[in-house]
């Protein structure tokens, strides 16, 4: 077995991980799902009898007893107990592990190549999918995402997916414009970049949906949607894609900037308006206009969401339709590289 067929296995192998992680953590959201109406009225029954005793300790006139005059209530219902989360624990340790066998993917592609491992759709989209999920466990470190899992490594078995089957070329070198420096840190931070995108999209996504359920949308008030109740609200999920995507924002703002500066090393100007670079403008601009409407002209809730889901659209026009549909000085980026 050569180097560039162990790193072909170990995708299949970290996709693999991914999807159970992928069941995991769905099968986390179905049991919170089942969960909510029967945990409220225990709540509401200890909230009355709670009101009661205080009220009768502090020497005011304890209200009539629902059960009759003189009657006892009955002792307050236990509380319910707390969701047992151990298929979300499940999910994050086999996220962990598929994000370790992706990396060492990555590394035996860049040894197969000899090169940098992202010079081409194939290779950056394994790494955009092992970005999104660096992202995504590094920021439940701090806080609680797992709500975030099912549809984080959801993407990113979908990505695997089709690098292996649509996106697969042969680990060689590149052309001599791309024997450069600037390819580690022009095209790395722009993967870099692309993943917390990706990340920030599947928390918008999130917040129009809860939105929507908390507005009393009839589809999602089904009891199929009730694991909505147990993620952040619409305010706290807006305020985590914002601040992924500011950071995602300046990442791309230096991903232009180094493009021109290694355009100029390698073609002799800084912009000539190829397809690549015209689109990679458009996304700075839309998200430009989105956290200037956001922090200046009071955007906030839907309209954010919206602009966020606009921009990440134009993220995936950038990487798929340019190199699909266009030709230009950017066309080894595409399938036709090898």
């Amino acid at each position: 077995m050569t180097v560039a067929e162990l790193s072909q296995d170990l995708v299949w192998a970290a996709a693999t991980a991914l999807t159970v992680a992928l069941v995991a953590f769905a099968i986390d959201l179905t049991r919170l799902a089942g969960r909510p109406e029967a945990e409220a009225d225990a709540h509401d029954e200890g909230a009355e009898r709670t009101e009661v005793l205080a009220t009768a300790a502090a020497g005011g006139t304890t209200p009539a007893s629902p059960y009759g005059p003189g009657a006892v209530a009955p002792a307050a219902p236990a509380a319910a107990p707390a969701p047992s989360r151990k298929a979300a624990n499940i999910g994050i340790s086999v996220t962990w592990l598929g994000t370790a066998l992706l990396l060492v993917a990555i590394v035996t592609r860049g040894i197969a190549a000899g090169r940098a491992p992202w010079a081409n759709m194939y290779e950056f989209t394994l790494v955009g999918a092992f970005v999104a999920l660096a992202v995504f466990l590094g920021v439940s470190v701090t806080r609680d995402v797992r709500f975030l899992g099912s549809f984080v490594t959801g993407l990113s078995v979908l990505f695997l997916g089709l690098a292996q089957n649509a996106f697969f070329v042969v680990a060689t070198g590149v052309q001599p414009a791309l024997q450069s420096y600037w390819l580690v840190i022009h095209v790395g931070v722009a993967i870099i970049a692309t993943g917390i995108f990706t990340v920030a999209f599947v928390t918008s996504a999130l917040q129009l949906l809860r939105d929507s359920r908390d507005g009393g949308n009839a589809v999602l008030g089904a009891r199929g949607w009730r694991w909505l109740d147990t993620t952040p609200g619409p305010v706290q999920l807006e305020a985590l894609s914002f601040r992924l995507n500011a950071v995602a924002f300046v990442l791309w703002t230096f991903t232009i900037i180094g493009g021109a500066i290694w355009a100029e090393h390698a073609w002799g100007r800084y912009w000539g308006w190829d397809p690549k670079e015209v689109w990679s403008f458009v996304v700075w601009i839309v998200y430009a206009a989105y956290l200037h409407a956001r922090t200046t002209r009071g955007w906030s809730g839907r309209r954010a969401a919206y602009f966020v889901l606009v921009g990440y659209a134009c993220v995936l026009f950038n990487f798929t339709g340019v190199n699909l549909l266009f030709n230009g000085k950017h066309s080894y980026s595409g399938l036709t590289t090898e």
